[in-house]
C-alpha cells in the first residue's frame, strides 16, 4: 500500500498470472470487497486505489471474483455427488427436429479477413483506440442481400508470448508477442450460418480487454461503440464498396436484418449496442441477440428485439450465471414488446469451450478449462460423465446459434420448437441436457399471472401459504421489504436474485414462494372474461423450481377448470423435471436454483371447454409437505413475433456532476435524470451511487417513476462538508432496469473536490539515551487530514556511525547498510513519528549525533530538503 493522488494504492503480487476472466477481478481487505482491481499486462499484479483508511491497516489482501462472490469464492469445486446428479444423466430428452439447424446448408462459404490496423478508430466509451478486424464468412452464389451476423468475442488474454519485451502500454501487442486471435473461434457456428445464406462477420476486441479494467462500466459502452463502428463499415462496403474488398459485396448485405452474438463480456457489448443503436435512432436493423455466457453488471434491458440468453451450467467464469438477469428484467419491461425472448441452460457446458480459440488443444495461444477439477463424482468436473466434452459443447452452441438466427432473421419457422420449451432437441447437438424458457412473443402470448405480487384474500386455500420474494440473504440494501427467496451468501447458486455489481441494491426478480403443509392446499388463479377463451393457444406454461431448503424432488397438480366446473389435471412431473432440483451439492455455486419451463399442451386439457376456462390452479396433493418457486403463468403459442430497433422508447440519462466540498454543513450535489421525450406512460428507473463514496459522499438508492409529460427529476447526492484535507472523490450515478424506456446515458459521474488546504508538516529534532532501544523524531501537522501523510529520508552518520550507534529499521545485516527512512501520520492525527533503532554498546563516550535529510513527504505541504539533528546521550 502506499498514498497516491486519489487515495491509498493497494497492489497484490501473485506468484502466477491470475486468469483473465469475464467477471471482474476484486481486491477483498480483511474479507470484505473494496473494489475492481487492475491486472497488470503479465496478470501477475492487481492494483486499485481506495479512499478507505480501512486498507492502511489490511491483515489479509486477496483476490477475488464478482462471479464467485460468497462462501466457495470459486476455490473448491464440489467433490461429493448431489441428490439428484442420477436423475440428470438420465434426464427426459424432448424430440428431434426434422431439420438441423447445425447442418451445413447448400452454400460454398467463402472466408477472408480484414485489418485495419490496432489503432484504426478511436472508442469514446474507452477512451482509447482499437484495432478494426474481422473474419468474414459468405455464401458464395447467394443472390440479393443477405441477412448479416455479427459475432464478438468476450474478454480473454489479448497478447501471448515466450520472448515479450516489457511495455507500460498493454495494445498494441508489445514486440515479441502476439495478438490472441479469439475472433476466429466461431468457425462452426459462422460456416453453419453462411451455408445456409446468411453474412457472418466474426470481429476482435483485443484493445477493449486490455484497456477495459479503468472504465467505468467494464468496457459496454466500448463493446457497442465497436460493433457499430464495424457495421458502419459494412454499410459503405455494401453500397460504394472500397477497403479490403472493393465492389465485392455492394448490394449483398442487408443492414436492415442484422443478428448479434457476443460471448462473455461480449454477451453485455451486443445488448449495449442493440440499445445504443435504437438511442441513435435505430440506423441499423438490429433484430436479434444472443448473449453467450454474459456478463451483466448494471442490469440492463433489452426491449424490441428478440433475444435468447444461452447459459452454460458449468460457467466457471461468470459462475453466478448473471446473464439470466437479461431475460428476467426485460420480460414485461415494455408494454406491447412484441419481440420473444428465452433463455437455453446447457448442462454439462463450460464457458471457455463456445470459442476454439480459448480451448485446450485448438487454441493458437494458450487457454484452459475454467471449470477446474478432473473429479469423476462433481457434475461439472472434467471426468464427470455428464461433462461434455469441448468438441460437444461447441456442436451444442453451432445449433442453437445457428437455429436461433436462422428462426429469427430467417423467419425459418421449424426450428421454433427449439425455442418455446418444448425441449426439442437437434441431432448435431447430440447428448447435450439442454433446457429452455420461453416467453413467446405478445401477439400469440395471454399473461395470466406474474405471480410478482401478493395474491388476493382467498386466492390461496388450505394447508398452503404463498409469499412474494427477491434477492438472497446477503444482498443488503435491498430497496423493498420483500422477504428473500433464498438463505445463501453464495450467490453463484441464485442467477434470479443474485446483486449485480454496478447495481448491487436494484431489486432483483420477485416470484411467489408457495409453501405447503398438506395435500390440500390450493393456488387459484381466477380469469376474468375476457380471457378465458383460449383455443387459438397451443400450450398453459409456467416456470417453477424447488425450494433449496426443501427437499431434493418435489411435485404439484395443475387443474384447470370451465365454466361448468369440469376439470384437467395434470402433474408437473409427467410433463417437466422443473421441480428437481438440479446437479450439485450445495458447493461452488451448484446446484442452480433456475426457474424453468412447465408446459402442458392445451390438448392434454382433456374433457375441458377452452372457451371458457375459469381457473388455472396448483394443487399441493402431490406431495404432503414441500415448498417451490412459481412465476409467469401463461397461455401461449409458439412465435416468431416482430422484432426491431426500439427507437419509439423514451431514452433514460443521468448528468454528471463536479461540485466543490465545501467547510460545513451538508450541501446537495443535485444530477438530473432526463427523458428524450414525454411518455404517454409512466416511466420507471432505479438509480443508485456507486463507486468508492468515502465519508464525504451519501449513499443514494431510490426509484424514480416520471409521469406521463413528466421529462425530468432531480437526485440530491448529500455531501458532507468538512476542513480536513482529502481526496477527491470520483462515484457513479447508476440507472438500472427502467421500465418503458431505454437506458441512454445510464451512467452519470460525479466528483467531489476536495478544496481544504494542505496542512503543513514540520519535523522536529530529537534526543534519546543510548537504552532507548528506538529514537524518535517528532513529526507534526499543522491541521488533521483525511489522507496518509507519508513521510522518507536519508540517514547521514556524524559523530554517530550507522551500524555502530544507530540503525535504519529496514537494515536486514546486508552490505552495504540501509540508509533509507520511512514514517508517516495516519489518517485524522497530526502528530506521527520517523524512527531509528540504537546500539547500546558498553564503551562510556560523549553524545553522538546524526542527520535525517527528509527527501520526499506525500500529503502534506513542505518546503524540501529538510535536515533533522538528532542526539544519542551515552549511558556508561
Amino acid at each position: 500500500m502506499k498514498p497516491v493522488a486519489g487515495g491509498y494504492r493497494l497492489t497484490l503480487r501473485l506468484n502466477a498470472p491470475a486468469p483473465m476472466r469475464a467477471s471482474l477481478p476484486l481486491l477483498a481487505v480483511d474479507g470484505v470487497p473494496i473494489g475492481v482491481a487492475r491486472q497488470s499486462p503479465d496478470l501477475r499484479t492487481l492494483t486499485l486505489v481506495s479512499t478507505d483508511p480501512a486498507v492502511l491497516k489490511a491483515r489479509d489482501v486477496r483476490l477475488i471474483w464478482s462471479g464467485d462472490l460468497g462462501k466457495s469464492a470459486g476455490n473448491n469445486r464440489s467433490q461429493a455427488p448431489g441428490p439428484t446428479d442420477a436423475d440428470w444423466l438420465k434426464a427426459r430428452q424432448g424430440p428431434l427436429l426434422k431439420d438441423d439447424p447445425g447442418a451445413l446448408g447448400k452454400y460454398q462459404v467463402g472466408t477472408a479477413e480484414y485489418d485495419l490496423g490496432d489503432e484504426a478508430i478511436y472508442l469514446p466509451g474507452l477512451k482509447q483506440e482499437s484495432e478494426l478486424r474481422g473474419k468474414v464468412y459468405t455464401p458464395r452464389g447467394a443472390v440479393g442481400p443477405r441477412p448479416l451476423v455479427l459475432f464478438l468475442h468476450g474478454r480473454h488474454q489479448y497478447c501471448y508470448g515466450d520472448d515479450v519485451t516489457p511495455s507500460d502500454k498493454p495494445w498494441p501487442c508489445p514486440a515479441g508477442a502476439k495478438p490472441v486471435p479469439s475472433f476466429r473461434g466461431y468457425d462452426d457456428p459462422a460456416k453453419a450460418l453462411a451455408s445456409n445464406g446468411y453474412q457472418v462477420v466474426s470481429i476482435s476486441a483485443n484493445a477493449v480487454n486490455a484497456y477495459d479494467g479503468d472504465v467505468y462500466d467494464s468496457g459496454a459502452q466500448a463493446r457497442a461503440e465497436l460493433i457499430l463502428d464495424h457495421l458502419a463499415l459494412w454499410k459503405k462496403w455494401s453500397t460504394i464498396g472500397g477497403g479490403p474488398f472493393g465492389r465485392q459485396f455492394v448490394g449483398k448485405v442487408n443492414l436492415q436484418n442484422i443478428g448479434l452474438m457476443g460471448h462473455s463480456r461480449g454477451g453485455e457489448g451486443v445488448a449495449r449496442a442493440a440499445v445504443l443503436n435504437a438511442d441513435r435512432g435505430g440506423q441499423y436493423g438490429i433484430r436479434a441477440v444472443l448473449p453467450l455466457a454474459p456478463t451483466d453488471f448494471a442490469r440492463a434491458t433489452v426491449p424490441g428485439v428478440a433475444m435468447s440468453v444461452l447459459l452454460p451450467y458449468c460457467d466457471g467464469d461468470v459462475s453466478d450465471l448473471q446473464g439470466q438477469k437479461f431475460y428476467d428484467d426485460t420480460r414485461y419491461s415494455v408494454t406491447g414488446d412484441t419481440a420473444p425472448r428465452s433463455t437455453v441452460t446447457v448442462l454439462g457446458a463450460n464457458h471457455n469451450f463456445f470459442n476454439t480459440e480459448w480451448t485446450p488443444g485448438q487454441s493458437e495461444a494458450p487457454s484452459s478449462d475454467d471449470w477446474f477439477g478432473e473429479e469423476k463424482e462433481a457434475p461439472c468436473g472434467a471426468k464427470y460423465a455428464g461433462r461434455l466434452s469441448a468438441k460437444e459443447q461447441q456442436a451444442v452452441g453451432t445449433a442453437y446459434i445457428a437455429g436461433f438466427f436462422r428462426l429469427q432473421m430467417g423467419r425459418e419457422t421449424q426450428f421454433l420448437p427449439q425455442f418455446d420449451g418444448s425441449d426439442a432437441r437437434a441431432a448435431s447437438a447430440g447428448r447435450a441436457v439442454v433446457r429452455v424458457v420461453s416467453q413467446a412473443p405478445l401477439a400469440s402470448r395471454r399473461d395470466v399471472n406474474a405471480l410478482d405480487k401478493a395474491l388476493p384474500a382467498g386466492a390461496v386455500t388450505g394447508k398452503a401459504s404463498a409469499e412474494v420474494c427477491a434477492g438472497v440473504t446477503e444482498a443488503s440494501g435491498r430497496m423493498a421489504a420483500t422477504p428473500t427467496c433464498m438463505t445463501s451468501n453464495d450467490w453463484a447458486n441464485a442467477p434470479h436474485w443474485g446483486a449485480a455489481w454496478y447495481a448491487a441494491r436494484t431489486p432483483t426478480t420477485a416470484v411467489t414462494k408457495l409453501s405447503w403443509t398438506g395435500t390440500d392446499g390450493v393456488l387459484r388463479l381466477n380469469l376474468p372474461a375476457w380471457q378465458r377463451d383460449v383455443r387459438r393457444y397451443a400450450a398453459l406454461s409456467f416456470r417453477a423450481a424447488p425450494d433449496p431448503a426443501g427437499t431434493p424432488r418435489t411435485d404439484l397438480s395443475v387443474r384447470v377448470v370451465d365454466g361448468r366446473g369440469r376439470a384437467a389435471v395434470v402433474s408437473v412431473s409427467a410433463v417437466s423435471d422443473a421441480l428437481v432440483r438440479m446437479p450439485g451439492r450445495n458447493d461452488s455455486g451448484l446446484p442452480k436454483n433456475l426457474l424453468r419451463t412447465v408446459r402442458m399442451p392445451l390438448e392434454s386439457l382433456k374433457g375441458v371447454d377452452l372457451r371458457d376456462v375459469r381457473a388455472v390452479e396448483l394443487r399441493t396433493d402431490r406431495v404432503a409437505r414441500g415448498s417451490a418457486y412459481v412465476s409467469d403463468v401463461a397461455f401461449s403459442s409458439p412465435g416468431v413475433g416482430l422484432s426491431a430497433p426500439a427507437r419509439l422508447l423514451p431514452q433514460l440519462s443521468a448528468s454528471s456532476v463536479t461540485v466543490k466540498e465545501g467547510d460545513k454543513g451538508t450541501t446537495s450535489m443535485d444530477f438530473w435524470v432526463t427523458l428524450s421525450r414525454p411518455s404517454i406512460r409512466p416511466v420507471s428507473v432505479y438509480v443508485e451511487t456507486n463507486g468508492d463514496l468515502g465519508t464525504a459522499v451519501g449513499d443514494v438508492t431510490r426509484q424514480l417513476v416520471f409521469k406521463p409529460g413528466q421529462v425530468r427529476q432531480k437526485v440530491s447526492v448529500p455531501v458532507v462538508a468538512n476542513t480536513r484535507d482529502s481526496y477527491d472523490l470520483p462515484f457513479s450515478l447508476v440507472l438500472s432496469a427502467p421500465r418503458e424506456g431505454l437506458l441512454n446515458q445510464s451512467f452519470g459521474h460525479g466528483l467531489v473536490i476536495d478544496d481544504d488546504a494542505t496542512p503543513t508538516l514540520t519535523v522536529g529534532n530529537a534526543r534519546a539515551g543510548e537504552n532507548a532501544g528506538t529514537l524518535r523524531f517528532g513529526v507534526k501537522l499543522s491541521a488533521p487530514s483525511d489522507k496518509l501523510v507519508n513521510i522518507s529520508g536519508v540517514l547521514k552518520d556524524g559523530t554517530a556511525v550507522i551500524r555502530k550507534d544507530y540503525l535504519s529499521e529496514y537494515d536486514d545485516g546486508t552490505n552495504p547498510p540501509e540508509r533509507g527512512i520511512d514514517g508517516y501520520v495516519e489518517p485524522g492525527k497530526t502528530a506521527g513519528e520517523l524512527a531509528v533503532r540504537i546500539v547500546d554498546d558498553k564503551a562510556k563516550e560523549p553524545a553522538e549525533t546524526f542527520t535525517v535529510d527528509v527527501q520526499a513527504v506525500d500529503g502534506a505541504d513542505i518546503k524540501l530538503p529538510v535536515t533533522a539533528k538528532a542526539t544519542i546521550t551515552d549511558n556508561d
